[in-house]
């Protein structure tokens, strides 16, 4: 194949995008079912998902995000060190994973500094608040009596009782209000964690009917980097979950063409 017809088929490729893992357990184990979620999102939207291994060097993982157009965080079923907020870990806070809080603030790293786009769910929407300076409820029902039901975490694969499900309201002018057509939405929800002091340059863009935050855009012109409390993932027959996707692959697609253009 000559030069010019490889810059072609790279030019008319899918956009890659990565998706670590969601705890160093299941990748040792092999643990998919929970992580197709996001990968069958990611295809749906005309993306090529691709894993993001949490047991890779410093160097490795410069390498691999560096290859990489766009990045989705999934959720996961422990949570973000305490630590890394600079506060004591609550009882309620049971199951750490020092693999996925590194390899997550590294890829957000990358991806904030080469304007990379991000889509930052459950977990993922949690570090990215820590990653800019912002902290955690560690236990809703503890910390925020009075407050909904946000669902039991992390229901297993095989689960017969579905999310529990709420309203949200959009911010006005907030790319989750310019996706969703509308200011108040029905979520999912699956999580005992959120978002309590946003991090520096992240604007609240969707709240629970309780108050809890829901969603977070970085306030920046030149980046595409939205966080969601929910799990759109699994949400493959809404609208709203899937334009999402979409519209995250759009600005993969993007960031793949300029690469490409520049080889």
């Amino acid at each position: 194949m000559s030069p010019e017809k490889q810059t072609v088929s790279e030019i008319q490729g899918k956009p890659r995008v990565g998706i670590p893992w969601r705890t160093r357990q299941e990748e040792l184990a092999g643990n998919v079912e929970k992580l197709n979620y996001y990968f069958q999102a990611v295809q749906r939207a005309g993306g090529k998902p691709e894993h993001v291994s949490l047991g890779l060097s410093e160097e490795e993982l410069k390498q691999q995000t560096a290859s990489l157009a766009a990045f989705v965080l999934p959720g996961s079923p422990a949570d973000v060190d305490p630590a890394r907020y600079g506060e004591p870990r609550h009882a309620k806070t049971k199951t750490l994973d020092a693999d996925r809080d590194r390899t997550d603030s590294a890829i957000l790293e990358h991806a904030l500094a080469a304007h990379k786009p991000v889509l930052a769910i459950c977990y993922g929407c949690q570090i990215l608040n820590v990653h800019q300076g912002g902290t955690l409820v560690q236990d809703i029902p503890a910390e925020k009596p009075g407050t909904d039901a946000h669902g039991k975490t992390d229901l297993a694969a095989t689960a017969t009782t579905k999310d529990l499900e709420h309203e949200a309201t959009l911010a006005e002018g907030s790319h989750l209000r310019k996706l969703a057509g509308a200011t108040e939405v029905r979520i999912n929800s699956s999580h005992h964690q959120s978002i309590e002091r946003p991090g520096e340059k992240l604007r609240v863009t969707a709240r629970g009917t309780d108050g809890i935050i829901e969603g977070v855009e970085l306030e920046s012109a030149d980046d595409w980097v939205v966080g969601v409390q929910w799990h759109p993932e699994r949400m493959p027959g809404d609208a709203f979950a899937q334009k999402l996707f979409e519209d995250l692959v759009g600005a993969a697609r993007k960031v793949h063409l300029e690469t490409a253009a520049k080889r």
